[in-house]
């Protein structure tokens, strides 16, 4: 049985573990991503201020580093703290066949410290390490082979063993974040998602230069170390997310089943035979690919002055190499040819999943999406919850959104929904249909698309107390948009949208040819419809 209460947050956003930093796992935010959210780039992905584009504009300063590293400074003086995120723009839609999960593996490496910081002696731990990957690359060539020689492999394991061993010796655990928690950093923090990744906290005033310096030297000067050791860790999180949680394995079969050759169709977490292989030195080359400065956006919000910080950004950053440019996503979701079905008969509660190809979070049709998602999901006065929930007592919990697994490029409008007691999941997913279609035929009051954009506004002003929020929103929307304005355009397009807007869209996107349905139906029930 899945719990019926998903946390209501759509990222990711993982308290770190000093010992195995096993809650940073892509399925949560996966379940916090399907609940009834504004995904307009407004409240819950970008925090926008209460007062006017002009005001914020005053308090911005932005500028690019020579290697092509943009950072955005943003002036708060509420308190003598700041918030420093450190943005990339690269999620598991970047990763290559073969090597899934890799964006989370490195996400992992970020937290082991560098060249001068984990380790008691560098010099000595690297030759350690390689060997030690040179074994496991063996190991896993004779493996995997037809028919392997069984005494190679355990010879070659039993040696893999012995270096990880010998490697962890050299090994300060956690120094790290013992480091910046000593000097008052409070919520160290990563994510990462089908479309980037962000790591993240906060530090008194005064230890800016602090950050500067570790932030640097984290990023300039990776390293693998326990590289294997967190593997294991990442293919636990697996076990426990993905493998045995239905809604994980729903969520898998889901974007696997929608997608054909668009790379949102694998998660995050990446596969178990791929978590397996990757290298240390896939790894090394995947940093090298894309943790380079014109791939990166830092942001920094609180009681700072901007000069200092460019100063400190050119002393610190200023010698990252600028590396090329990262290659491009260039595949395009061919277009479905009909209604994709699958059934997952198992002894879990029973869920339903649907959703419709749509748009990128550019697109001109994105916002009117998202707001339609917060008529159909937002609240209890929204039209499903009111209908399935309230009324008709048909569900136990529904809700939905536009851009999943991702809003970079094109993804999904999804929705999902967990049915009451005796409730047939095909008559919930008819009362779907039967929702959009009232919306596709003008059944649509101006009334209801108020009351999306009075959350939103609410919602913006109550996130923008937080330097966090406004850092990271302003870094997101850069690397994403283009320009951290793009969220104030967002709230403008917003108050354009019409009734018409939203009967429009449905009648665009929700199609039966470009629909998928994922059932998980309990093995009685099974049993009972054979």
């Amino acid at each position: 049985m899945i719990p019926l209460t998903i946390p209501s947050q759509n990222r990711k956003l993982h308290a770190t573990e000093r010992h195995t930093q096993s809650s940073r796992t892509w399925p949560h935010q996966l379940l916090r991503r399907l609940l009834p959210v504004l995904v307009l780039a407004a409240c819950s992905v970008t925090h926008l201020q209460a007062q006017t584009l002009e005001t914020i504009e005053q308090r911005v300063t932005e500028f690019t580093l020579d290697n092509g590293l943009h950072f955005i400074i943003i002036q708060r003086d509420v308190a003598p703290v700041a918030s420093f995120v450190t943005h990339v723009n690269v999620g598991s839609v970047n990763e290559q066949i073969g090597q899934t999960g890799l964006t989370h593996v490195f996400e992992h490496m970020a937290f082991k410290g560098s060249t001068t910081i984990g380790t008691t002696n560098w010099e000595e731990e690297q030759k350690v390490i390689a060997r030690m990957d040179d074994i496991y690359s063996a190991w896993l060539l004779e493996s995997r082979r037809a028919e392997p020689d069984q005494e190679k492999v355990d010879r070659l394991w039993a040696e893999f063993q012995e270096l990880q061993e010998e490697a962890g010796q050299f090994v300060v655990n956690n120094e790290f974040s013992q480091i910046v928690e000593r000097e008052g950093a409070v919520g160290l923090n990563a994510f990462v998602s089908a479309d980037e990744t962000a790591f993240f906290y906060s530090l008194p005033q005064h230890k800016a230069e602090l950050w500067f310096a570790l932030e640097a030297d984290r990023f300039i000067n990776p390293v693998m170390r326990e590289f294997y050791v967190e593997k294991d860790v990442i293919m636990e999180e697996r076990r426990d997310r993905i493998d045995n949680s239905p809604f994980g394995r729903l969520m898998e079969e889901f974007v696997s089943t929608a997608f054909s050759a668009f790379p949102y169709k694998h998660l995050p977490i990446g596969w178990p035979s791929d978590i397996e292989a990757v290298t240390i030195q896939n790894a090394l080359d995947f940093y090298e690919r894309h943790y380079v400065p014109s791939n990166m956006t830092i942001s920094i919000a609180g009681d700072v002055d901007p000069a200092e910080m460019r100063r400190l950004a050119e002393k610190h950053f200023g010698p990252m190499r600028a590396g090329a440019p990262p290659p491009r996503v260039t595949t395009i979701e061919p277009e479905q040819r009909g209604e994709r079905r699958f059934v997952i008969e198992e002894d879990s509660q029973p869920i339903l999943m649907i959703g419709y190809h749509s748009v990128d979070v550019n697109h001109s049709d994105a916002v009117a999406l998202s707001i339609l998602s917060g008529v159909l999901f937002q609240g209890r006065t929204s039209r499903l919850y009111r209908r399935l929930v309230t009324e008709e007592q048909k569900a136990l919990q529904i809700g939905g959104q536009n851009g999943f697994p991702g809003s970079k490029y094109p993804g999904l409008f999804i929705i999902f929904a967990i049915p009451n007691q005796g409730v047939d999941l095909a008559d919930i997913e008819e009362a779907v249909y039967e929702e959009l279609d009232r919306i596709r035929e003008g059944d649509i009051d101006e009334r209801e698309i108020e009351r999306i954009r009075t959350n939103a506004r609410a919602s913006a002003i109550r996130s923008l107390s937080s330097n966090q929020g406004m850092a990271l929103g302003f870094a997101q929307a850069h690397a994403q948009r283009g320009d951290w304005r793009a969220v104030f355009r967002d709230l403008d397009i917003m108050d354009t949208i019409t009734a018409d807007d939203l009967q429009r869209v449905v009648e665009t996107y929700f199609r039966k040819q470009t629909r998928t349905v994922g059932y998980i139906r309990t093995l009685e029930e099974a049993t009972a419809s054979n």
